[in-house]
């Protein structure tokens, strides 16, 4: 049975924005549905709760939409005894409520200036709309959603996904929180960073498994940056220091303009997980962006770091025609292959090499081994041309270097996978990947399908119908159903 718990109605104007349309287009019901149909042989040996992040934009945009623009809403699968329930749930930020009350959008976006009359507090900076659209990461049993330009997390009960506040950034004197953030599941613990376009230009704390405040520094950089995922080891914390950020004259006449500075070294700053900036060895390496972190370990006198590298940190504009959300969707474009840094912690020397040549993002590993060297590694495949629609699953063994994929077809796409260990799992593959796939052929009909982590080229092993259709998002996590998360 299907319980509507809210509708909204939603009349937006896409205006020829095609992150407006089809599969990205927002849906206007919160409901929940328990035992949905299923087909293939649903697992009964797993329990908990799969959960992704993004945008789903309540009004009619102010000005260009961008997809970091959209309102958070959270869409999750519980599986139980082999039964699945499905809900959904806006997440209730101040921006959120403030447009509510007020009927309309409020903030202009991303891609547009900066409106310097609204409110102070309603938004990240001041200026663009917290939406903590973009990640999903669980600590001290709950989850905490974030926010691509930095912003204040939100604190989200995991079995309701009710919002049940933000997290007190001025109680615990600190600042913001970036998109991506790590928790540590073995003590607890949340390492986080943020940046601003004002010194210190990053910050990075620690709060401890209970939420409360452990370590917090301010951490020197040349100027503005704009990195966008961290990594951790039981030792380190690795932050970023990448050659694409704002033009810093423009920025004096508040005018947000990314650039890839080629000529600039890509920097990694390791540190002590409760280290300060005079604890940090910084590392060089070739000029680069990065996205998503895939996982960190500690090696003997090394520390390997890998990742999603993109092959064109940013597109060339010269070269850019149709019309004006052409460069939006340019932007949203990516390229990025599987690449492994190693850094020499007593030498202070960087090796670096593309692991394979495959397009993928938004990977996943299982999460208990993080910090710990891992052998395999889960992706959304991206077909080129494509704006963030993930066309295939693929798994890579770093031991064998062999890949593994399955393609959903020509206009179905999925969601970011996670890996659900098994109740009482014994090793890094004993449990299931699982992710949300739409078929954008058939009105973005989505199910939840399940694969078997080492023979995803099998296809998925079962599935289950999902009772409306979910929009193109971002992140996505598991939290088992003792409250704690993979």
């Amino acid at each position: 049975m299907t319980n509507i718990l809210s509708q909204t109605d939603i009349n937006i104007d896409s205006e020829g924005n095609p992150l407006l349309e089809g599969g990205y287009a927002p849906v206007e019901r919160e409901i929940e549905a328990g035992d949905l149909k299923t087909t293939g042989d649903m697992p009964a040996d797993i329990a908990g709760t799969y959960v992704r992040n993004g945008p789903n934009p309540r009004f009619q945009p102010r000005g260009r939409y961008h997809l970091f623009d959209g309102d958070g809403m959270l869409h999750s699968a519980t599986l139980a005894d082999g039964k699945v329930t499905y809900r959904n749930r806006w997440i209730r930020t101040e921006g959120f409520e403030a447009e509510r009350r007020e009927g309309k959008s409020i903030w202009p976006g991303l891609m547009e200036m900066p409106d310097r009359n609204l409110p102070r507090g309603w938004g990240s900076h001041h200026w663009l709309k917290d939406a903590a659209n973009t990640d999903i990461v669980p600590h001290n049993g709950r989850l905490l959603t974030t926010y691509y330009q930095c912003g204040v997390p939100y604190i989200i009960d995991a079995a309701t996904l009710e919002t049940e506040g933000p997290m007190d950034v001025e109680g615990l004197k600190i600042r913001q929180v970036s998109a991506h953030s790590r928790t540590d599941l073995s003590t607890g613990e949340f390492m986080f960073f943020d940046y601003n376009v004002t010194a210190p230009y990053m910050t990075y704390g620690v709060l401890d498994a209970d939420g409360k405040l452990a370590h917090f520094t301010d951490i020197e950089l040349p100027g503005p940056r704009l990195p966008h995922d961290m990594a951790i080891t039981p030792t380190y914390s690795v932050l970023m220091d990448l050659p694409l950020f704002w033009n810093e004259s423009l920025l004096e006449r508040d005018i947000h303009k990314v650039e890839f500075h080629e000529d600039m070294p890509s920097r990694f700053a390791i540190l002590p997980r409760h280290g300060g900036n005079a604890d940090i060895k910084w590392f060089e390496a070739d000029p680069a962006y990065i996205y998503h972190v895939i996982n960190c370990w500690e090696e003997g006198d090394e520390v390997v770091l890998d990742v999603c590298r993109m092959r064109t940190p940013a597109p060339d504009e010269s070269k850019i025609r149709g019309g004006p959300y052409a460069a939006l969707v340019a932007w949203a474009n990516m390229d990025a292959q599987h690449y492994r840094y190693r850094f020499n912690m007593k030498t202070g020397e960087t090796r670096e090499h593309a692991v394979d040549d495959q397009f993928i993002e938004f990977p996943t590993i299982n999460q208990t081994y993080q910090g710990r060297k891992t052998r395999h590694s889960w992706h959304g495949y991206i077909p080129q041309g494509e704006t963030l629609r993930l066309g295939g699953l693929v798994h890579f063994d770093a031991e064998t270097n062999k890949r593994d994929e399955y393609h959903y077809g020509a206009g179905v796409y999925g969601s970011e996978p996670v890996f659900a260990p098994r109740i009482g799992a014994k090793h890094e593959t004993d449990g299931y990947v699982m992710n949300f796939v739409s078929d954008h052929n058939e009105g973005g009909r989505t199910e939840l399908h399940i694969f078997d982590p080492e023979n995803v080229s099998d296809g998925p092993i079962a599935r289950a119908e999902i009772p409306q259709r979910i929009p193109v998002g971002f992140h996505a996590c598991w939290m088992d159903a003792s409250g704690a998360a993979a």
